[in-house]
């Protein structure tokens, strides 16, 4: 079974001489698996056998301490990436072992980052962005008919096929896992070249006709607001502001944030429900269902960026109830799909299945959050076919 990062806790009393590497392994496995603001600076002391006050000797505090987590999760990758360099080197094997090495990084980039210092922030969008650059030229170099806008989209999917692991526990004995995880990133890597222009513009923001109901807006807004910063981030008075009301008129609409939250969710769960049921109606056969499912969960998420960052990281802030709910409904959409793909493929095993359909999902997610992707123009069907490549991707043939 492999997870998050091996931490020992050292004897108390003791000072061993890797205690600051200690405390940020622990950090970064508390973070991963409760979220930023659900840790505090003593649990993460308790962790490593030594006061609040020794922890306070190392870092400033637990903003600090994130910080060190991220940019050290950050660099592993980036070092990764830099041994790539040389050309006996199979970049998908050596990236999908790099990754499992550690797979809490996806999850601290993307749902943590935001509780970091705007310069922080900026600094480590700046080291992604040379992480994303370094690995586009190891792409250009292995297939120089592509051009440099092909190249860049399949490195970051390939990027996020391998950080796809992070946003879930599923497992498998270690060498199988590096090979499947392996082989979904190279089939991202030498998928067949995206039509795409290599000239690349800002969309137009469409314009948003004003609606009458005060509560949609208040719902659109609110959206938005937790998605940029997450909901622990935003007030009542600045979902009223957003919305063109004070504060305390959004209680005529809403008891609180926790129903705001909730209502968004679920409309975004029962969206994506829709469109899944309207897709499979339409198929008349399981390749061509994949087909129609693909390209409605493609459409939707760039269509719909705020709602899937919702569904990736918020709704742990739902209340204990309407988390069940959410949790298992998301665990239902993603059975759907592993149903559709074990049909088309018998031989591929449930878990490895569903690992397949959560990179495949979470490759489409990154790129609808990746700002100058999804300023690609007419990008839905290039994508839903490089997502095609990860799902349909024959099993490996056993030994023997």
């Amino acid at each position: 079974m492999m997870s998050g990062p091996d931490v020992v806790r050292p004897a108390r009393n003791t000072r061993p001489a890797n205690r600051r590497d200690l405390i940020v392994a622990a950090a970064a496995d508390l973070f991963y698996r409760k979220g930023y603001q659900n840790v505090g600076m003593g649990e993460v002391a308790e962790a490593v056998a030594i006061g609040p006050s020794a922890l306070y000797r190392h870092f400033r505090g637990k903003q600090s301490l994130l910080a060190t987590v991220i940019g050290g999760a950050l660099r592993k990758l980036d070092d990764a990436i830099v041994a790539m360099e040389d050309p006996r080197e199979d970049i998908a094997t050596t990236l999908a072992a790099s990754i499992l090495a550690g797979r809490e990084v996806g999850v601290l980039w993307r749902r943590e980052a935001r509780h970091l210092s705007d310069a922080d922030r900026e600094q480590f969008r700046a080291d992604a962005r040379r992480i994303g650059a370094r690995f586009t030229q190891l792409i250009t170099r292995r297939r120089p008919e592509l051009t440099s806008a092909q190249s860049d989209l399949l490195a970051w999917c390939a990027l996020a096929v391998a950080n796809s692991v992070s946003f879930h526990s599923l497992s498998l004995p270690e060498l199988e896992f590096t090979d499947l995880l392996g082989r979904l990133i190279g089939a991202v890597i030498d998928a067949p070249a995206p039509a795409l222009p290599e000239e690349r513009h800002s969309r137009t923001p469409r314009t948003r006709l004003a609606t009458t109901s005060r509560r949609e807006m208040i719902l659109t807004e609110a959206t938005e607001l937790f998605a940029d910063r997450g909901f622990n981030g935003v007030s009542v008075d600045d979902i009223g502001a957003a919305a063109g009301i004070t504060g305390p008129s959004v209680y005529n609409h809403f008891s609180g944030k926790a129903e705001i939250l909730n209502a968004a969710i679920t409309r975004g769960d029962e969206w994506l429900r829709m469109g899944m049921h309207r897709a499979l109606g339409e198929a008349t056969t399981p390749s061509d269902g994949l087909t129609r499912l693909l390209a409605d969960y493609t459409e939707f998420t760039l269509e719909n960026p705020h709602l899937i960052q919702l569904l990736i990281s918020e709704i742990e802030h739902l209340p204990a109830a309407d988390r069940t709910r959410a949790r298992a409904s998301q665990r239902a959409y993603i059975a759907e799909w592993v149903h559709l793909l074990r049909q088309l493929h018998p031989t591929v095993d449930p878990v490895a299945a569903r690992i397949r359909v959560q990179a495949a999902q979470t490759m489409i997610n990154d790129t609808a959050l990746t700002p100058h992707l999804r300023a690609i123009p007419d990008l839905a069907g290039p994508l839903a076919t490089i997502a095609g490549s990860v799902l349909t991707l024959p099993a490996a043939s056993k030994p023997g």
